[in-house]
């Protein structure tokens, strides 16, 4: 990579290069103490087999390796290292990993783990990541911890829940006549399906949900824990593409209509936004989306700000209402549309939702007391007749797939995701992206043709469902459920955005959020960062294509390679063709575009180009 690091992702922290381990037709990826892009013949088999610690608010400890040891030659590898996590409370948890793999097509991966005091941790032991490309709704084999084998599937649309629980081992076909049994030691684990979160695999994990936590590993007592991939057969592997050869776009029917862009306003962007009227109508956003939350202190003074910027870019205007749902629902939403008028805010809309509903109940746990939703949409529509109400989750749409709102009472239904709910690499963040479709698909299979919304959605975290708070970044890391990230301000967060917007096309939303117009989730940059402070950040550019896309109709447009690069496209009444693609990679890519009349054109890292 020779592009500025720093212009790429908002960081001049580059990720270490992993470190490729080869045995015959096995290989697999080295990074951070961990195993990524497990293939056979050159297909994945596996997304990751990782050993993580988590902390009483599910944030992941990065332990520094020690006594790192690698061999390898064309029949085997092996690696060895120690590692430790030193809790908040100094209590210190070590552990010893050996990893071996062999041209038979046989890998271990084994960690033996020692507190020397007692240690508390929501988790301690391994994920193990199936992909779903080519897996979602393929049949696997499950063999339960009673010895007592199943053959079943993987879940097509997205399952709110686990889909297996009590495994010992998995067991899938990798291509035809190779399958893949992946067999874990040392405690209970089960699987979750990890597009809840927009993440792009099913996840095994040690420890049931249904326990407690955080829990505590006792002082002096060993935890050991082992995984054991066995591939097998003689299927002959598929023709590998190469890296030099083009990405071809191909494009395909009209399809509905491309959706209204928002931007999310939050009270105390206003006073910066105002000075900044010129840049928002230059980006041009359909809709502005005011959130407003009267648990945290928002109040009449709030209501005026809105008021303010929506009299100064006046477009469509929905209010983002957390309700506290603590008593009178009907005192407490007129109350709402009482302050509502006397800031003189006009709205299209208000989306209405429980302040609890943002916070996770996960398996095992105990719904938080809330009134029942129906009565909470009631009394919005008694105290907002006259305009549009919507509702779901504010959080991610793992928490509306879970407690699914009664749709019938609403003009449309919405929700957010981040892709750093559970790791924060650039791979990861990019992949999530092809967890978006199933996303769109379940939400459609719940709730067919309800007008449907999203975001807003961004890298960072702007609430975390799953602990006490967000993570603080303060030095511009990669950070899981960081309340800012950098990569927003660098060209990966404009590829990230023009990819999250091809990925959800073909679901025929009503709106998209995928900005703020200034602070962590803006599209003007703040001090300390690649260009100018409140110039626009890469980003800028991206939004704006979006909102010019915005009521063209979709255009389906797929690429041969969506690993690399995607494309989203839109039609004109008259016909015109506008596309834009995105490089999700750090590499150059060549890339054939005969499709729109052109011939070809090289990528850069991240890079977004218009076309039309």
């Amino acid at each position: 990579m020779t592009a500025d690091a720093f212009l790429l992702y908002g960081t001049r922290e580059v990720e270490a290069e992993p470190v490729r381990l080869c045995a015959g037709a096995l290989s697999a990826d080295f990074v951070n103490g961990n195993l990524r892009t497990i293939r056979h013949g050159g297909t994945e088999v596996l997304r990751a087999i990782v050993y993580i610690v988590r902390d009483r608010d599910w944030g992941t400890y990065e332990p520094a390796l020690t006594d790192l040891v690698i061999d390898q030659n064309e029949e085997a590898f092996s690696v060895s290292y120690s590692a430790s996590c030193i809790g908040p409370d100094g209590s210190r948890l070590g552990f010893r990993a050996t990893i071996k793999g062999s041209a038979d097509g046989r890998l271990i991966f084994d960690v033996s783990a020692l507190p020397e005091s007692d240690f508390e941790t929501n988790r301690c032991g391994f994920c193990i990541l199936h992909p779903i490309a080519d897996l979602a709704g393929s049949p696997v084999t499950v063999e339960h911890t009673d010895g007592h084998v199943v053959a079943t599937k993987l879940p097509e649309l997205i399952d709110p829940w686990q889909p297996f629980k009590d495994i010992r081992a998995i067991t899938h076909q990798v291509r035809p006549g190779v399958t893949a049994e992946c067999r874990m030691e040392g405690d209970t684990f089960e699987m979750e399906d990890q597009r809840n979160w927009s993440d792009a695999s099913y996840k095994t994990y040690v420890r049931p949900l249904a326990l407690p936590w955080p829990y505590v590993l006792p002082a002096s007592e060993p935890n050991r824990q082992t995984i054991s991939l066995r591939i097998a057969g003689a299927g002959k592997a598929p023709s590998a593409a190469m890296a030099s050869e083009p990405v071809r776009i191909e494009l395909g029917e009209a399809g509905p209509r491309l959706p209204d862009v928002g931007v999310v306003i939050y009270p105390e962007d206003v006073e910066t936004a105002l000075p900044n009227l010129a840049l928002l109508t230059t980006l041009g956003p359909q809709q502005l989306l005011f959130h407003y939350d009267p648990t945290r202190g928002h109040e009449l003074g709030a209501l005026q700000s809105f008021a303010k910027l929506a009299s100064a870019y006046p477009v469509q205007t929905t209010l983002e209402c957390v309700a506290a749902c603590t008593g009178d629902l009907d005192a407490e939403l007129s109350g709402v549309a009482d302050l509502v008028r006397k800031a003189g805010l006009s709205l299209s809309a208000i989306a209405v939702s429980p302040s609890v509903d943002r916070q996770s109940t996960p398996p095992g746990s105990a719904w938080p007391d809330c009134p029942p939703l129906e009565e909470v949409y009631a009394a919005a529509r008694r105290a907002f007749p006259d305009i549009r109400l919507g509702g779901g989750m504010f959080s991610y749409f793992t928490e509306l797939n879970r407690k699914r709102v009664p749709a019938n009472r609403l003009d449309f239904v919405t929700h957010c995701t981040c892709p750093i709910v559970h790791a924060a690499d650039d791979l990861s963040i990019m992949q999530s992206l092809e967890a978006l479709p199933f996303i769109t698909q379940t939400a459609r299979a719940i709730f067919g043709a309800k007008p449907y919304r999203i975001g807003p959605s961004t890298i960072a975290m702007r609430q975390n469902p799953y602990g006490g708070a967000t993570k603080a970044n303060p030095r511009g890391q990669r950070i899981a459920m960081a309340d800012s990230d950098p990569r927003h301000a660098g060209l990966f967060g404009a590829a990230w955005t023009i990819g999250y917007a091809a990925r959800v096309a073909p679901a025929g939303l009503e709106m998209l959020t995928l900005s703020s117009l200034t602070g962590p989730f803006g599209v003007l940059a703040s001090s300390g960062e690649p260009i100018a402070e409140g110039s626009p950040r890469p980003i800028f550019r991206a939004i704006k294509g979006l909102c010019e896309l915005a009521g063209l109709a979709h255009v389906a447009a797929r690429t041969t390679d969506e690993t690399r690069v995607l494309a989203l496209a839109g039609r004109s009444a008259s016909g015109e063709t506008v596309g834009w693609l995105a490089n999700l990679t750090a590499d150059d890519v060549p890339v054939d575009i005969s499709a729109f009349g052109r011939g070809h054109l090289v990528m850069t890292p991240y890079a977004i180009t218009r076309l039309g």
